[in-house]
C-alpha cells in the first residue's frame, strides 16, 4: 500500500493578540465587538494566529505497526510525503497514523486512513457554497461564516451524500477545497457532523492574516484544483468518479477540463448553480450563471454527462441513471 500524509505545522507560541483580530473582525462585517460571543471566534482563528513552522519533520507511528519521518515542510508550513507502508492489509482497513513524540510538546490530530482498492466508484466535491453555506462572492459573508456564525451546510446536501454512498456502493470520497490549511479542523468538524467520510483535500499554504483567506478562494483556483484532480487520478485510475461543485468560482471549469483530459475517468459533473444575493454581484459578473459559460466550460462533454441543479434532488434523480 501506498499512502499520502499531508502534515501542517503551528507553533503552539501565539505571538499575535486575539482581540485585535476579533475588532477587526467585528468592524468589517458591521457588528460590536463587546456584543460577540468571542470564544468560538477565539478557537476558529488560533490557527492563523500561531506562527507556521517551516523545516520542520515529525516522527509518525502508523497502526502501531511501523515508524517513518514526515517532512521537512515548506516554506508554508506543510509536508506531503507519499509513504510506502511495510505491512499489509486487506482493503477496507483503517489505519490510525499518530506522532512519535511526547505528547506535552507538541498538539497532534492522529491521522485515519482507509485502504482503499483500486475499482469502484468515487465522489470529488467541492466544499464551500457545494456543501457548506459560505458565501464565496463577498468577503464580509466569508467572514461571518467562517469565524462568526454556525456552519450550515447546503439545503439537502447532506442527505443526498448519504444516499450516493448507497447508490454507489460505498464510493470514497475526496473534498477538494481552495480553503487553506488553517481552516482543516474547522471543515474537518463540520464535514465529520453532515457528510460522510473522506479525504479532505486543502491548499497547500497556511496564511497569517484575513486577507489570505479570501485570496486562497479566489485566487488561481482552477489551476490548483485541476494541478490535485490529475494528483487523485494517479491514485485512481481505475476508478469511476462523479464532480459535484458550484457555480460561485471556477469548479465547472476545472470539472470540465480534467473530463477532456482523461476521458471515461469522470461519469458525470453536477453544479449547483447559487444565485446572486444582490444586483452588485449579478452586474460584477453577469455571465457567472449564465448557459453560455457552461456550455464553453464543458465543451466536447457528452451534454448527458453534465447537469447544472438547483436542488438536491436533481442530483439524486440523475445519479440513479448512471
Amino acid at each position: 500500500w501506498e499512502v499520502e500524509y499531508v502534515a501542517a505545522y503551528f507553533s503552539r507560541e501565539t505571538c499575535r493578540d486575539a482581540s485585535h483580530v476579533i475588532a477587526d473582525i467585528a468592524r468589517l462585517v458591521g457588528l460590536i465587538k463587546d456584543k460577540l460571543d468571542i470564544t468560538p471566534i477565539k478557537k476558529r482563528l488560533e490557527p492563523f494566529l500561531n506562527p507556521i513552522l517551516p523545516r520542520h519533520t515529525i516522527r509518525v507511528n502508523i497502526a502501531d505497526t511501523e515508524t517513518q519521518t514526515l517532512g521537512p515542510s515548506t516554506s508554508s508550513g506543510i509536508s506531503s510525503d507519499l509513504l510506502r507502508l511495510h505491512f499489509d492489509a486487506p482493503t477496507g482497513t483503517q489505519v490510525t497514523t499518530t506522532a512519535n513524540t511526547d505528547p506535552s510538546s507538541c498538539f497532534v490530530t492522529p491521522g485515519r486512513t482507509v485502504l482503499a482498492e483500486p475499482t469502484g466508484w468515487g465522489v470529488i466535491s467541492d466544499i464551500d457554497d457545494t456543501i457548506k453555506i459560505t458565501g464565496t462572492l463577498s468577503p464580509i459573508a466569508v467572514l461571518k461564516s467562517t469565524f462568526l456564525e454556525t456552519p450550515t451546510p447546503v439545503s439537502g446536501m447532506p442527505e443526498l451524500y448519504t444516499d450516493l454512498v448507497k447508490y454507489l456502493a460505498d464510493p470514497i470520497f475526496f473534498y477538494l477545497s481552495g480553503s487553506p490549511y488553517n481552516l482543516y479542523p474547522f471543515l474537518r468538524s463540520f464535514r465529520k457532523e453532515h457528510f460522510p467520510d473522506g479525504t479532505m483535500i486543502l491548499r497547500d499554504a497556511s496564511w497569517q492574516n484575513l486577507g489570505g483567506l479570501i485570496s486562497s478562494l479566489s485566487i488561481n483556483v482552477q489551476e490548483y484544483k485541476v494541478d490535485r484532480l490529475e494528483k487523485m487520478r494517479t491514485w485512481f485510475p481505475d476508478r469511476q468518479f462523479i464532480c459535484i461543485g458550484d457555480s460561485t468560482q471556477k469548479d465547472p471549469e476545472s470539472y470540465g477540463d480534467i473530463a477532456r483530459r482523461h476521458p471515461g475517468w469522470i461519469k458525470a459533473i453536477y453544479i449547483r448553480r447559487v444565485p446572486d444575493e444582490n444586483g452588485i454581484q449579478g452586474a460584477l459578473n453577469p455571465d457567472r450563471n449564465s448557459k453560455k459559460r457552461f456550455e464553453a466550460a464543458f465543451k466536447e462533454l457528452d451534454p448527458k454527462m453534465w447537469l447544472v441543479f438547483d436542488e438536491a434532488d436533481e442530483v439524486r434523480r440523475n445519479v440513479q441513471l448512471l
